[in-house]
């Protein structure tokens, strides 16, 4: 990390974020990372997890929850969310950024992107039904 003094600790929390496909939450990463640092704070991981997401290096999803969610995969791509187990899923599908070109047709604004998430029920939950 350019021009940033290095720490054991947010290596550490990036490096568990990068292992992970479920989009864990601040609670998540501090319970694991717990494990190999014992003394560090719920604090000092919230403001690794905010540094890295504000740096580009993380994804910080707002999925309605009333949680962050964070995910090491940066490049664009969707996630769905189960509304029985609360699954946060990556979507494999084609991109639709033609989205941002079509909206702002209808606005007079500038449009710079988009967040977008689907939500129902996930493989296993359909299965238990």
């Amino acid at each position: 990390m350019a021009g940033l003094k290095y720490s054991r600790q947010r290596e550490a929390i990036l490096q568990f974020l990068m292992t992970r496909k479920d989009h864990p939450t601040a609670d998540v990463v501090y319970a694991n990372i717990r494990e190999e640092f014992p003394n560090i704070s719920l604090g000092t991981v919230y403001r690794n997890l905010t540094l890295l997401s504000d740096r580009g290096q993380l994804l910080r999803l707002h999925l309605g929850d009333g949680v962050d969610h964070f995910d090491a995969d940066t490049s664009p791509h969707y996630h769905f969310v189960c509304e029985r187990c609360h699954a946060v899923l990556d979507l494999e599908m084609p991109d639709i950024d033609s989205i941002d070109k079509l909206a702002g047709a209808h606005f007079a604004g500038k449009i710079k992107g988009h967040c977008t998430h689907f939500y129902g029920l996930c493989p296993s939950c359909v299965k238990a039904e």
